[in-house]
């Protein structure tokens, strides 16, 4: 099939999809009042029986996967321990023409489900603002209107949806399943398509840094500030030169972070400490930068005999790097010249930030993971969604996964 123009089932899913715009509003607006903050199960389970309910409709089949314990030290200052790992919802289409391909997504997102910022407020005919309103509800918006359509219409396009709860929390849960799925597709010859929003200008993520959550501890020796000041051995004082050497590996010319933020000390001022933590979070730009960004932390611990104050490292690799691969640039290309058919300009772009596109690419499948809306200020209470980009990128999204039914001849893999 040629690249330079549509066909007419293309032509008819294009123009199903442009008319239902007032249907992707209307559906946009009831998600976004579903408040699914990370760990707000209330609000999560609310959001994945309306889902499964929509993709039954469709045909599929359906199930939740349990999740997984997230290690017990990621748990911060302020932050309560998960009640339970919350599962995964998938979906897998009836079909099982040609490769079967996954698109991926989260339901939660970072607003407080008891806050201010609670529904979808329109700004101008084009633009609106709520939580979660372009990350990323709107991308779920247009990957389940642009498999509507494909049904509607009897294209025969395999695929399978899966949906995490705790994305923006690092898919410390979810991981495995994103990563034991993707293998699969990898495996079968399958694309991966994420729906996390597109660029402000609607490019499209090729290149991503990897990500570590890692901790910090320093212990000492207690006591009294005043009486017995010259007896203690002060943790906090370990941990601040622990901090700023460990701020000394960054190294931005490589692409190497390192950010530390919740700090936990004594619990009163006259007690010298005797235990203190830093949480931080790392990013590299590749495999090699992560095992030297690593072997620096590593070198701020002690040995096990060694006198006080004591230094010890827990790490946590969530998110290897995404590299622009070979495979990655010609899916971006092929995107970009369906784009253009639908009115798209897609240009290409990299980030620090990370998704789970970066999982699903580490385990071999082809991978773009900003295939959403347009819109901009995520993670703020004046989030927005450029609402006139959701028919045009459901169509892109419907039209890449028709043409790639049959795989895409000379993709890397």
């Amino acid at each position: 099939m040629g690249s330079d123009a549509l066909n007419a089932l293309e032509k008819n899913i294009v123009a199903q999809l442009h008319a239902r715009q007032s249907a992707m509003e209307s559906d946009l607006d009831a998600y976004v009042a579903i408040p699914t903050g990370t760990g707000y199960e209330v609000g999560l389970a609310k959001f994945r029986v309306l889902l499964r309910d929509r993709f039954k409709r469709l045909g599929a089949s359906v199930k939740e996967i349990p999740g997984d314990p997230k290690p017990a030290w990621i748990t911060m200052p302020g932050q309560s321990a998960d009640a339970a790992p919350p599962p995964c919802l998938q979906a897998v289409s009836a079909s099982s023409s040609g490769p079967r391909h996954l698109l991926t997504g989260h339901l939660d997102t970072v607003h407080d489900p008891f806050g201010a910022f609670q529904s979808l407020r329109r700004v101008s005919l084009t633009r609106a603002e709520g939580p979660g309103a372009i990350d990323m509800k709107g991308g779920l918006v247009t990957m389940l209107h642009a498999l509507e359509v494909l049904h509607e219409c009897d294209a025969q396009v395999g695929w399978t949806v899966l949906l995490n709860s705790d994305e923006e929390a690092g898919s410390l849960h979810s991981g495995r399943v994103v990563r034991a799925i993707s293998r699969e597709h990898a495996q079968s010859g399958g694309l991966g398509f994420a729906m996390e929003p597109a660029l402000t200008d609607g490019s499209i993520v090729i290149e991503r840094l990897g990500s570590a959550t890692f901790r910090l501890e320093c212990c000492g020796r207690a006591a009294h500030a005043g009486r017995d000041f010259a007896q203690g051995i002060s943790a906090v004082n370990a941990l601040a030169g622990r901090i700023l050497q460990a701020a000394a590996l960054v190294d931005l010319p490589r692409g190497t972070v390192v950010n530390i933020g919740p700090l936990e000390g004594a619990a009163a001022t006259n007690i010298v400490a005797d235990r203190a933590r830093a949480w931080g979070n790392a990013r590299f730009r590749d495999a090699s930068g992560e095992a030297k960004l690593l072997q620096g932390l590593r070198a701020l611990e002690t040995e096990s005999g060694a006198p006080l104050p004591h230094t010890q490292l827990q790490y946590e690799s969530n998110r290897p790097a995404k590299p622009a691969s070979a495979s990655v640039q010609l899916l971006a290309k092929r995107i970009q010249s369906i784009g253009a058919l639908v009115g798209e300009t897609i240009g290409f772009g990299k980030s620090g930030g990370v998704s789970d596109g970066n999982l699903m690419q580490a385990e071999g499948l082809t991978t773009i993971d900003t295939l959403g809306p347009r819109g901009g200020n995520l993670h703020r209470t004046d989030e927005f969604i450029e609402l006139d980009s959701m028919a045009p990128r459901a169509a892109m999204l419907a039209l890449t996964l028709l043409r790639s039914q049959n795989g895409i001849a000379g993709l890397d893999r």
